[in-house]
């Protein structure tokens, strides 16, 4: 007797491929394995024989080779219409069942993984006639009802591991295979193809330009269902006079520019426990925590970046985590209308280097890297030169504030907020009540304000808040028909590819004034404040605790504390914690112990996430996340997601929603109407830029 093989199915309606996707699979799988096919057409007794044709296949052929022995077997003889021939398959190390019911009921116990295979109805009609006219023709709806039948009973895809779209094209069995490699239940036997995914090589090209990062990105990726630009949109030097950078203006020296096109291309969407990966016309489905399923993808070495690249990023994932990952650090497990976290795996990207005014292509080895290359290079030669306030050009009509174009359909976006102005005060008594019983030290309570409009341009509104409100973490994030628009200024936490940790958060806010000597009597009652340097410090601490976790012991220091960082509408109160990771340490884990930015929770961290989740009432989603990447050489740089507009697709009545997350800390000294006035103040920047009030 052999060892127990690993058993995939390939189910799917007739007309689907399957038998094709199996044979070409198998051909894959058997540079590294012994591999054993099975065809379930094979086994049906005749064209009624559906319901029968599952429970031989279970019972004669899959129980046997799910021990690892012989499978005997009677054919089905399709020209005569009786039972044919006894036959054996035997084991191997993988076994590949396909057909009509192959990943049906009876049999998903005895399978390690079930591939279901999509195509559309008229497609695969024409394909199965094709195939098989003379013979199937005058069969195909008997057979199709048995399907449909079948399928209404037990909604095979609905519990398939991974779902491929077999255009016929070529592209499905590489797919297939790369989804596979993500199934916790195959990470054994196929390691092989696990270590191909990992021996990656990075090319490069280093062009001398400075062009406008909004110009290029349109040309590059303005057609692309997933793309992200990670836009430090402030001016990276001279902003502390000559020879010295302010540290918001050091951290915007880079912005990353990409999508999930190419060979490497893949978008992860991970909600309540699922990870969802696509990879080309293949999905698969990994249950179980994002952050454990983060480990198995990211943290290693696996590239070098190119000699003399001054950036951490070397390809890599790219995106958002939203605030309800915190039920896998602590917190309580709320459901969010918005992904949990969305990213794209990059596998060629722009990097623009603002300091050097250099831009940089990068492109894991592949068939078409040289391809993109090139037309990367021509869409940097074409773009016009950055310039402005804020280190870009934007042409008049995209210029333009959304409010314009919102006046010309005669309204602006009317928000509402999931609070009135009653009502939160009434929590930061209640808040404050936590406190005075000693549950908390600090509570970080937010609100949201939502509104539905017919139609809204997220492109339009991203570019006039970057003008608006330039900041070093400012972002772009498109998924689909949800799309991420923040023009942060807070650093959540760096690790750099050498294990150097960083987190900068900020606590304490002011409205920037016209006025030369208001805004300067603003700043100064920031600097002075005792209430928010107290609310600094506990983060600060909190900070500390949590990079502890992972740091070489006696590493943490805090290099800045409480000093004022000023933006276009606000100054903040902004503190350093360094530590070194100590060598080894998982870096998914690492970042899960920071998670969710202390800045947005308040201390301690757990008891406060309760609090915050009985106050509030409803979920945060993208809003008090993080925002950045996880590169290829074990890097990660996050910004906490505030300053934030989240722009959905498909509301009611086919509106377009958007939210807005604000919100500010709570501590015993806090007075109501000034914690309102803060949350006023954080919302100003994107409101205005809307044209839109603050919600009464």
């Amino acid at each position: 007797m052999t060892p127990v093989p690993v058993i995939i199915a390939i189910d799917g309606r007739s007309g689907a491929g399957k038998t094709t996707l199996a044979i070409e699979l198998a051909a894959r799988l058997r540079n590294h394995h012994k591999v054993s096919l099975f065809h379930l057409e094979d086994i049906y007794p005749g064209w009624h024989g559906l319901s029968a044709g599952i429970e031989r296949y279970v019972t004669t052929v899959l129980a046997p080779l799910s021990r690892g022995e012989a499978a005997t077997w009677v054919s089905w003889d399709w020209k005569n219409h009786n039972d044919g021939e006894p036959r054996v398959t035997l084991p191997a190390e993988i076994v590949i069942v396909e057909g009509v019911g192959a990943g049906a009921a009876a049999a998903r116990p005895l399978l390690d993984a079930v591939i279901w295979a999509d195509s559309p109805d008229g497609e695969r009609r024409s394909r199965a006639l094709a195939r098989d006219g003379e013979t199937y023709g005058p069969f195909w709806d008997q057979w199709a009802g048995q399907e449909a039948e079948l399928l209404a009973a037990d909604d095979i895809p609905q519990h398939a591991h991974v779902r491929v779209l077999n255009r016929a094209d070529g592209t499905a069995p590489a797919d297939a295979l790369q989804a596979l490699t993500y199934l916790p239940a195959l990470t054994t036997a196929l390691v092989p193809e696990l270590s191909s995914r990992r021996g990656l090589r990075l090319v490069s090209e280093r062009i001398d330009a400075g062009p406008d990062p909004a110009a290029l990105f349109q040309a590059l990726y303005g057609t692309s269902p997933n793309a992200v630009w990670l836009d430090s949109s402030l001016r990276s030097a001279g902003a502390a006079g000559p020879g010295r950078e302010t540290p918001a203006a050091a951290r915007s020296r880079f912005s990353i520019l990409a999508d999930d096109g190419g060979t490497f291309g893949q978008s992860v969407l991970h909600s309540s426990g699922i990870t969802r990966i696509t990879a080309g016309c293949a999905t698969a489905n990994v249950s179980g925590p994002f952050f454990r399923w983060m480990e198995t993808v990211w943290g290693r070495r696996a590239v070098r970046g190119p000699e003399d690249y001054p950036c951490e990023f070397a390809l890599g994932w790219l995106g958002y985590l939203g605030y309800e990952l915190k039920r896998e650090t602590g917190g309580r497990d709320v459901r969010s209308d918005t992904p949990d976290a969305a990213l794209v795996f990059a596998g060629r990207g722009v990097v623009l280097d603002h300091t050097d005014n250099t831009v940089w292509l990068l492109a894991l080895d592949a068939p078409d890297a040289a391809d993109w290359l090139g037309r990367a290079r021509d869409a940097v030669t074409a773009a016009p030169e950055a310039g402005g306030s804020n280190g870009v050009v934007l042409p008049a009509a995209q210029a333009a504030a959304p409010t314009q174009k919102a006046a010309a359909q005669n309204a602006a976006p009317a928000f509402a907020g999931r609070d009135s102005e009653a009502s939160y005060k009434r929590k930061i008594a209640d808040a404050q009540h936590q406190i005075a019983e000693g549950n908390s030290y600090e509570v970080c309570l937010t609100t949201t304000l939502e509104a539905a409009v017919r139609a809204l341009d997220p492109w339009a509104a991203y570019l006039a808040l970057r003008r608006r409100n330039p900041a070093p973490f400012a972002s772009y994030l498109r998924f689909g028909g949800l799309t991420v628009a923040s023009t942060s200024p807070e650093r959540f936490l760096r690790i750099a590819s050498d294990g150097g940790m960083r987190a900068e958060p900020i606590k304490g806010t002011r409205r920037r004034a016209a006025d030369p000597d208001t805004d300067a009597a603003l700043r100064h009652d920031l600097a002075t404040s005792l209430k928010d340097r107290a609310e600094n410090i506990m983060i600060v601490d909190l900070l500390r605790n949590d990079l502890s976790h992972f740091a070489e012991p006696g590493s943490v220091t805090v290099s800045r504390l409480c000093e004022i960082e000023s933006y276009a509408t606000v100054h903040q109160l902004v503190s350093t914690i360094d530590a070194v990771l100590l060598p080894g340490s998982p870096r998914a884990e690492a970042v899960a112990a920071c998670f969710p930015a202390g800045s947005m929770t308040g201390a301690p961290k757990i008891s406060t996430m309760a609090i915050l989740d009985r106050l509030e009432e409803g979920p945060r989603g993208v809003y008090s996340g993080a925002i950045g990447y996880f590169s290829l050489n074990g890097a990660t740089d996050l910004a906490v997601a505030i300053r934030t507009l989240v722009v959905q697709d498909g509301g009611e009545g086919g509106k377009v929603r958007l939210s807005l997350g604000v919100g500010g800390a709570i501590t015993a000294d806090s007075v109501a109407q000034d914690e309102y006035e803060e949350i006023r103040t954080k919302a100003y920047g994107v409101l205005s830029t809307l044209g839109s009030p603050f919600p009464n």
